[in-house]
C-alpha cells in the first residue's frame, strides 16, 4: 500500500498533475471542497523504489507500506503549485467537495523502512514539486491527448 503518488508520467486526472496542466492551458485550478483533505505525498520514483525493495527483499505474505512523511492538506499544495508557477495564490476556483470524500491519508512505512532497509530520496517536497512541474511543462505532447476528455468528464460530474 502506498500514499498519494506525485512526479512525472501521471495521469492528468490526479490532483498535482490537474492543477499543473490547468494553469499550463491557461484555466483556472479547482479545489474541492474547503482544501483541508490531508495526503500523504510520495514522489513516484520513491514509490518505485519501495515497491521494487519489497519485490526483492520482502517476506512473501507480508504487507509494506510506501510513505515518505509527505503529509499536506490539498490547498496548501495548491498555493504551492500556484506561487511556483508565478500565479497569486488565490487563483482558483472552489468546487463542491465528491461525496464520501477522504479527510487524511497517512502512511506510516516505519516497517519498510526498519525490516528492509528502505528509505526515500526525494523527501524535498518543494524541490519534487519544482521538478514536477518541469516535467509537465516540458512534456505537453505526453499528457495533452487525455487533458480534453479528462476535463470533458470532470465537467460532467460538476467538477
Amino acid at each position: 500500500n502506498c500514499s498519494n503518488n506525485y512526479g512525472p508520467y501521471q495521469h492528468v486526472e490526479k490532483f498535482i498533475p490537474r492543477q499543473i496542466t490547468n494553469i499550463l492551458d491557461g484555466q483556472r485550478p479547482k479545489l474541492y471542497g474547503r482544501g483541508e483533505n490531508v495526503r500523504d505525498w510520495i514522489h513516484t520514483e520513491d514509490h518505485s523504489s519501495g515497491v521494487w525493495t519489497i519485490l526483492t527483499k520482502g517476506r512473501i505474505g507480508e504487507t509494506y507500506l510506501i510513505g515518505a512523511d509527505g503529509e499536506r492538506n490539498n490547498i496548501t499544495v495548491l498555493r504551492m503549485i500556484l506561487r511556483m508557477m508565478g500565479q497569486a495564490e488565490d487563483a482558483f476556483d472552489w468546487v463542491k467537495d465528491r461525496p464520501g470524500h477522504d479527510r487524511r491519508y497517512a502512511i506510516d512505512s516505519t516497517k519498510l523502512r526498519t525490516e528492509l532497509g528502505w528509505t526515500p530520496k526525494h523527501t524535498d517536497f518543494e524541490s519534487g514539486l519544482a521538478q514536477t512541474i518541469e516535467w509537465y511543462t516540458e512534456n505537453r505532447a505526453w499528457w495533452e491527448p487525455a487533458k480534453a476528455a479528462t476535463e470533458a468528464r470532470y465537467k460532467q460530474q460538476g467538477q
